[in-house]
């Protein structure tokens, strides 16, 4: 196995680590939750804390079936507490247990439970946890890898030029895993085939109660071919309904928002940059993993434009930031990622070698007459440059550089 070290998930978990918070770690399948939950209990017996003082609980493991009662699991856990220290509960998946929340609210009563737990639904934080646990859990959302981590898990010994390795990046997926893969293209799809029927079935079809599987993934692939364009229930509604697959809003939007919670696609909605207000329609969709499209969608998804601003917006997502798109007057921004220092604006271009182009990428930045940083990322291996207070430079060291 590859050693890929999450150091930026990891350092998140030991700042908080014997506070009396609950740690909840979220995100698509397969991203590395598990991995960074065993990390870090590594990291807590490098510390001195002893064995028994850490319960791990799998709840898609069939030997902790017992456990998803909730009176058996709370038991169990209370039988194992080691007395006058701090004991670490690792849960893992837990919203697969009846009635979590309540197990959860109980053990947190007790200052000498460190409470982690992963989820691969956004359902987890929905409902009675955020009712009854509002104000004392944090969330750690984790995504497959970031360019960079890809980078260095490749190893200082790879021969491949930074571009390449971004080429192999989009093609052979973002999860962890298919690093240790060999170079055949088909034990990837392989691989992602099964991280994608997984998710479909145990996140999205029962937890939603979906019955017409051939029409969600319908929907995902509609998804997945126009990442990066305006996109509305309606439209896509008409759209696949003038292609033969008949379906009404309300349905669509039922597909959307579970595969939003899913963590399969990911939801930029539109901001009025001049108006400072935030829109409701025709927001854009990003996927999850570049890989998981191509699946899906064969060489038709070779959109280099589209792939690298979706690289690009999940990059934001990992460093912090909320991402809108933007509008201004009649132009749009790509990007506007606000934090609590407040706004940056993006433009992605493959290339801006042409004078036209390069006009025409800067003229939405143009418009923005606040002092915000403001940015224009390119394929172009060019120089960093300054543009009258617009900062042009490469994507590719953009995503290497620091967060």
């Amino acid at each position: 196995m590859k050693d890929i070290k999450r150091t930026e998930f990891l350092d998140k978990l030991k700042a908080y680590k014997d506070k009396q918070i609950i740690k909840v770690i979220t995100g698509i399948r397969r991203c590395g939750k598990s991995t960074l939950m065993k990390m870090f209990m590594e990291y807590l017996v490098s510390t001195g804390v002893q064995q028994n003082q850490i319960i791990f609980l799998n709840f898609e493991d069939f030997d902790n079936s017992e456990l998803l009662d909730p009176k058996k699991l709370h038991a169990f856990v209370k039988e194992r507490l080691v007395p006058d220290k701090m004991t670490y509960v690792f849960f893992d998946e837990i919203q697969n247990v009846q009635d979590f929340q309540r197990v959860v609210d109980s053990l947190f009563l007790n200052p000498q439970i460190d409470i982690y737990m992963t989820g691969s639904n956004a359902y987890l934080l929905s409902g009675e946890l955020a009712t009854l646990l509002s104000g004392r859990y944090i969330t750690i959302e984790m995504l497959p890898l970031s360019f960079k981590e890809y980078v260095s898990a490749l190893g200082s010994d790879s021969k491949l030029s930074l571009s390449e390795k971004y080429k192999q990046y989009v093609q052979r997926s973002s999860f962890p895993y298919t690093l240790n893969l060999g170079n055949d293209i088909q034990e990837v799809l392989d691989y992602l085939s099964g991280v994608y029927s997984t998710i479909v079935l145990k996140d999205v079809v029962s937890r939603f109660k979906i019955t017409d599987t051939k029409m969600l993934e319908s929907v995902v692939r509609f998804v997945f071919d126009n990442i990066g364009n305006p996109l509305s229930s309606k439209r896509i509604a008409d759209s696949m309904t003038s292609a033969g697959r008949k379906i009404d809003v309300k349905t669509v939007e039922k597909y959307i928002t579970a595969l939003q919670q899913s963590f399969i696609v990911y939801e930029a909605k539109r901001y009025d940059v001049k108006g400072k207000e935030y829109l409701k329609l025709l927001e854009k969709y990003y996927a999850v993993d570049i890989g998981l499209r191509f699946l899906l969608l064969g060489q038709k998804a070779n959109d280099v434009g589209h792939i690298l601003e979706n690289v690009v917006y999940l990059e934001l997502i990992r460093r912090g930031y909320k991402v809108f798109v933007g509008k201004v007057d009649d132009t749009e921004i790509d990007f506007v990622a606000q934090n609590h220092e407040g706004n940056t604006y993006i433009q992605v271009s493959v290339t801006v070698r042409d004078e036209n182009t390069l006009a025409r990428e800067l003229k939405p930045l143009q418009s923005v007459k606040d002092n915000y940083p403001k940015l224009l990322l390119t394929l172009d291996e060019d120089p960093t440059a300054d543009l009258n207070g617009i900062k042009k430079t490469n994507v590719l060291e953009w995503l290497l550089g620091e967060k």
